[in-house]
Order: structure tokens, then C-alpha cells, then sequence
């Protein structure tokens, strides 16, 4: 059995790196992985698209369209610009806030997010809003939203990985000093995702 995981974001929110915890993580309990990235025209600000395939019969790391399990998303326009590859009963995880594109602020166009996010609710039968500023303003650190929605999505058990194995992750390629802190935001994501 197979698992496919969308990530996308704009840069410099770590959609990266926890599409690598994601793929360490399986392939730490011997599942076969798949990925790959497209990142945007700028390192910050532009689009990041992640794949993650792992499990039995996965050819090629690019998921078809509408064959996602779960989407992880750390922008709601990107959520809604990746909505295709979502199958018909798979669990969006998105951070309620939104991020102004590039091309919205070259052209001065305004831009909230919470249309986006009318649109998510109308169209996603398992959608988790994440209040991201909130969480990571209560651990102290922006810099852990990532690890805060994928604690979320593996809390929604469609990924098979645990969150102990998130962990196992966590401590062989994040720098032992943001452990603790990677810990706990996985916690928290895990437990914002209990209480929707």
C-alpha cells in the first residue's frame, strides 16, 4: 500500500525540510520513498511544491492528479492552487495565515487569504485549520510551523507514519539544539488536529 503527501508553501517556511522529515521517517521503517521539489522563481517568496511518495508500487515521485492522501499546506492560495492532486477523501492540513505573494505585491493587489480559505472549507470534506501564528507565537519561534502542521497531518493517521518516528527524524537531521522545540510543536500540531 502506497501513501502520497502534497507539501506547498512559498519559500523560506520549511516546506522542504518537512517533506524530508516525512521521507526519513518512512524510509526509516523500510518503506520505499519518492520525492521531489519544484521551488518557485525566488528562495523567498516564490512557490515550493513538495512530493512525497512512500510504500509499495511507487514508480515515480510525482503524484497524479487527485491521488494525494493528505496535502500540507503553509499558505491557503497555495492550498487551493494544489487542490487537484487531492483525492476525493484525502485531509488538508493549511495554516490559516496567509503569505502575499509575490506577483499580488509587484502588482499592488490586495490580499487576505480568507477567500481561500471559503473556498478550502466548500470544497474539503476533512480540511484542519491551523491558527500557525498562534501555536508558534506560544512556542516562541516562527521558524516551527512546519513541524506544527506536520504533526497535524500525522495525527490524522493517512501518512503511516507515527509521530515517534517524526521524532527519529527530527533527531538524526535537525541540529540537537532545536530538538526540544521541534518536539513540542509536533505535539502541538498533533493536538490541534485533535481538536477540530
Amino acid at each position: 500500500m502506497s501513501k502520497s503527501v502534497i507539501l506547498c508553501g512559498v519559500g523560506g517556511q520549511g516546506t522542504v525540510l518537512a517533506s524530508k522529515l516525512i521521507s526519513y521517517a518512512a524510509m526509516a521503517k523500510g518503506d520505499e520513498v519518492k520525492s521531489a521539489e519544484t521551488i518557485g522563481m525566488a528562495q523567498r517568496g516564490g512557490s515550493v511544491t513538495s512530493h512525497v511518495r512512500m510504500g509499495d508500487g511507487v514508480f515515480s515521485p510525482m503524484i497524479p492528479i487527485g491521488k494525494a492522501d493528505v496535502m500540507i499546506a503553509f499558505e491557503p492560495a497555495e492550498a487551493v492552487r494544489n487542490l487537484a492532486y487531492l483525492k476525493d477523501d484525502g485531509v488538508v492540513v493549511v495554516s490559516k495565515k496567509a503569505v502575499k505573494p509575490v506577483t499580488a505585491s509587484l502588482a499592488k493587489k490586495e490580499y487576505e487569504g480568507k477567500d481561500m480559505l471559503d473556498y478550502l472549507e466548500k470544497k474539503v470534506d476533512r480540511l484542519v485549520v491551523v491558527d500557525g501564528e498562534k501555536v508558534t507565537s506560544k512556542l516562541g519561534s516562527s521558524k516551527v510551523l512546519n513541524v506544527v502542521l506536520l504533526g497535524a497531518a500525522v495525527a490524522s493517521h493517512e501518512i503511516d507514519i507515527s509521530p515517534e518516528e517524526v521524532r527519529s527524524a527530527i533527531r538524526d537531521k535537525v541540529p540537537e539544539k532545536f530538538h526540544e522545540l521541534n518536539y513540542l510543536a509536533l505535539d502541538e500540531g498533533a493536538l490541534l488536529y485533535s481538536e477540530q
